[in-house]
């Protein structure tokens, strides 16, 4: 028989939506025809190796490329069905077909509901990352596969990979979100609902931040050897720590971000989570710390900002962590949390804070103005000296 030749072909019809960015398609070509499929993926021009047709700069490009492979495996797998069955190959066909079989196994379904959503791309990078767990701990997932016993072992896998309950809590409740849906749609029999007797757990969070000595450890521990690959990990986090921004924020920026205003430079964006525009005067801000990491990734902007996915980050800090003999668990938002308890110990008005980190509510930026436990003794010593 004559095969189908497949390949991924980005921004077709050379526009960027309202977001700047552009879909990428399947093209599939038989016989001097092409028809073309929506893998529901839509990326910055940045984001796109027109050369080597991957994703590249994009948080969660492992997951994605995985997915974008599959995407093709599928169609592969169908065309070889349809020929088995001995039916006439054609594109129409396996268009057709391959419409009425893309939900077929549980993990495309629950692909296909997250990039086909309304979700912000930060949060579609969350649900996509749970995808990745899903399929490291079992790659091949059918909806008949999800039983009680499906959730429980899943639970255990992600606690034996060294995830806290808070995290576990986010992973499995994206889970339940997707058998929600397949439910919905009369994939799932409501009578085989696999979290009617399970209870997702949740511990009462508490704001991690790290002290100023602590912070002095991780701007002066070494990453040599085998550990200089994290030291991108560690300049984002301090850079984060030095600025306030959010995980989702920093993988959100880009060059346009940085702005000279009077001759200095501003971080100036929209916060992925409220929408509410933030300004921040980075010389002013922790002696200027953050504009010597952004004149060490001089040129290389767009790569400093492209980081690993938030769960593979957070493992790195754990390293991290230990190298600079930090007793303490700290994760990538513990960088706004030090962020803002450190401004308000330094002096900095509540309200200068709230404007700052990008809250609508006082009540949020309140929160932070808890004093830190170790620098009431140092400031009470202080007083006795006096």
């Amino acid at each position: 028989m004559r095969k189908i030749s497949y390949r991924f072909v980005y921004n077709r019809k050379k526009s960027l939506n309202d977001r700047g960015t552009a879909l990428v398609q399947v093209e599939a070509y038989l016989n001097k025809k092409k028809v073309y499929f929506s893998t529901h993926v839509y990326l910055r021009p940045e984001q796109w190796d027109v050369k080597r047709k991957i994703i590249k700069e994009h948080p969660n490009q492992d997951a994605l490329n995985g997915m974008l492979n599959e995407f093709i495996i599928e169609l592969e797998k169908k065309e070889l069905s349809l020929w088995r069955q001995g039916k006439t190959i054609t594109l129409s066909l396996i268009k057709e077909e391959f419409k009425s079989n893309t939900d077929a196994s549980f993990l495309g379904f629950a692909r296909k509901e997250i990039m086909s959503s309304q979700l912000k791309d930060s949060t579609k990078r969350n649900h996509l990352t749970t995808i990745s767990l899903l399929q490291s701990f079992k790659p091949t997932i059918e909806f008949e596969d999800l039983t009680y016993n499906f959730v429980t072992d899943f639970e255990k896998f992600l606690y034996d990979s060294d995830y806290q309950t808070n995290t576990v809590a986010k992973h499995m409740k994206h889970l339940k979100s997707f058998v929600n849906a397949a439910i919905n749609k009369g994939y799932i029999d409501p009578n085989n609902y696999a979290f009617r007797r399970y209870k997702i757990k949740m511990k009462e969070g508490k704001h991690v931040f790290l002290l100023p000595e602590e912070m002095k450890k991780l701007e002066e521990v070494s990453l040599i050897g085998r550990n200089s690959c994290l030291e991108h990990t560690l300049d984002a986090f301090l850079f984060c720590c030095y600025t306030g921004l959010r995980y989702s924020d920093f993988v959100s920026l880009n060059e346009k971000n940085i702005v000279k205003m009077d001759g200095k430079l501003w971080l100036i964006f929209d916060s992925v989570k409220t929408g509410a525009e933030v300004k921040l005067p980075l010389s002013l801000l922790f002696e200027g710390k953050a504009l010597t990491l952004l004149q060490k990734y001089q040129g290389k902007w767009s790569s400093f900002f492209s980081i690993k996915n938030n769960s593979s980050v957070n493992k790195e800090l754990i390293r991290i962590g230990k190298l600079a003999r930090i007793n303490k668990h700290f994760s990538f938002h513990s960088a706004r949390h030090t962020n803002a308890t450190l401004l308000i110990y330094k002096g900095a008005n509540i309200t200068t804070v709230q404007k700052l980190l990008g809250h609508k509510n006082l009540a949020t930026t309140q929160i932070y103005g808890e004093v830190m436990g170790s620098t009431i003794v140092r400031d009470l010593k202080k007083c006795q000296k006096r």
